[in-house]
């Protein structure tokens, strides 16, 4: 048996790239997983690949996540349907790059509203349940762009960078009821995020790698993982960085 064995994940864009991995992950460790997509036919279709692929309970939800009377909706049907939320991750994240001279103001606002306040509306709904259960986990998907910037993604930085200022507030709040908050900053991983990259920045990109490699969607997963586990128990407030070196 699992540690996480009928135990109830949550996973915001969960049906592609690095979310789609930690619900492959957890599903196969026994957990009842919820992914949330923008659409319904996306999600319901990514829930069914994955829960074949593992032979996990996987089930899909739509879900604008910087709607804060739909996430309700969402921690609402995912507790009626898998029971209580144990763990939430707050993958769901777009980009709009463009120099900031040249930055249209609804670029800006779409990702701040679904990066950050996204993962605001999330939390705030799942900790209601997890305050009264005196346990769960949170864990924030970051980036080392909101740790180092870069440049033609101002929008970016700012909404991963604010995540992890509001982790970390948000950490002190929870820990008293042995509820944990913690971020993942991955550096370049090989989604489809990053696969519109020409061959020659991903090049210059693996040069400044250490490690000289793209990372994968199993590598935040495991991560993930780690933290939402036993092991993890009393690491809360903290910047796991996964970047091969990039970072540093």
């Amino acid at each position: 048996m699992s540690e996480f064995s009928d135990k109830t994940v949550l996973i915001t864009g969960g049906t592609r790239g690095i979310g789609r991995a930690c619900a492959a992950a957890f599903a196969r460790e026994g957990a009842r997983v919820a992914i949330c997509g923008r659409t319904a036919a996306t999600a319901q279709a990514a829930a069914e690949e994955i829960a074949a692929e593992t032979g996990g309970k996987v089930v899909g939800f739509e879900t604008d996540i910087a709607s804060s009377p739909a996430v309700d909706a969402l921690v609402k049907s995912v507790t009626e349907t898998l029971g209580p939320i144990y763990v939430l991750v707050n993958n769901a994240g777009i980009t709009r790059d463009g120099l900031l001279m040249r930055m249209k103001p609804e670029d800006w606002s779409a990702v701040i509203d679904t990066n950050l306040t996204g993962a605001f509306n999330c939390c705030r709904a799942v900790s209601r349940d997890m305050l009264k259960q005196k346990t769960g986990r949170i864990i924030n998907i970051s980036s080392i762009i909101g740790i180092r910037g870069q440049g033609g993604q101002t929008n970016y930085a700012a909404a991963k960078a604010g995540l992890i200022g509001f982790s970390k507030a948000l950490a002190q709040e929870l820990a008293s009821r042995n509820i944990t908050v913690n971020v993942v900053a991955p550096g370049y991983i090989d989604t489809d995020m990053t696969a519109v990259l020409s061959e020659e920045l991903r090049a210059g990109l693996l040069e400044r790698i250490p490690m000289r490699r793209q990372g994968t969607g199993e590598d935040i997963a495991a991560a993930v993982k780690f933290l939402a586990g036993a092991d993890a128990s009393y690491i809360t407030g903290a910047v796991l960085q996964v970047d091969g070196g990039l970072a540093m």
